[in-house]
């Protein structure tokens, strides 16, 4: 079932990041379909958020997508080559995001081995927020597309994990945010191979 609009407007990004593991994003690209299951995810809050591209209401080209109503798809480029898939959250003009770190391949697996070169049974495939764009066949031309439509959506399958199964821990690579920096608004499943690392709790 795929999420409805409304889901995406709830303003507490934090819950969202961990309510989004076990749902399933897909993407449809000409006839090739592709998805894998939410396992790693990574909350950012916003204006007030120094980790995040909108911290202190910066509004530039490359973040006005995230001023938009929840429900969008956020792609920029990172280090100039890896494109990185984010969940716009929150109503419009409050700028919350989830950027998806790691998904485990389920659908389309020839496609995915093919774009990464790779078998599906290695971690790498689609662990890190890059590869896990890259299996998927996410890049920019998939900036602002509404996760409501036929091109990238996410559904919800009806797995539920318990809080045991669930690490919470710092989001990765942004020393930069200070304080910011230690809050434990990185989630991700437990003992699977398709998290980034540091993986271990």
């Amino acid at each position: 079932m795929k999420l409805k609009p409304e889901y995406y407007l709830n303003e507490d990004v934090v819950g969202l990041a961990k309510d989004l593991l076990g749902k399933v994003l897909y993407t449809k690209i000409g006839d090739e379909i592709t998805a894998g299951i939410i396992v790693e995810t990574e909350a950012y809050f916003g204006i007030k958020d120094k980790a995040s591209h909108a911290y202190g209401g910066r509004r530039t080209n490359r973040t006005e997508t995230m001023y938009g109503a929840g429900g969008i798809a956020y792609v920029y480029l990172c280090y100039g080559m890896h494109h990185l898939f984010n969940v716009v959250t929150s109503i419009e003009n409050d700028p919350h995001a989830v950027l998806i770190r790691g998904i485990e391949p389920l659908i389309g697996i020839e496609i995915i081995e093919e774009r990464r070169n790779m078998p599906h049974t290695k971690g790498a495939i689609s662990a890190g927020p890059g590869s896990a764009a890259k299996a998927l066949g996410i890049d920019k031309a998939f900036n602002a597309k509404n996760l409501s439509g036929g091109d990238i959506w996410i559904e919800d399958h009806g797995v539920k994990y318990n809080e045991e199964d669930i690490a919470a821990t710092p989001r990765v690579g942004i020393a930069y945010a200070k304080e910011h920096a230690l809050l434990p608004w990185r989630f991700f499943l437990k003992g699977n191979k398709y998290v980034s690392k540091p993986n271990k709790v």
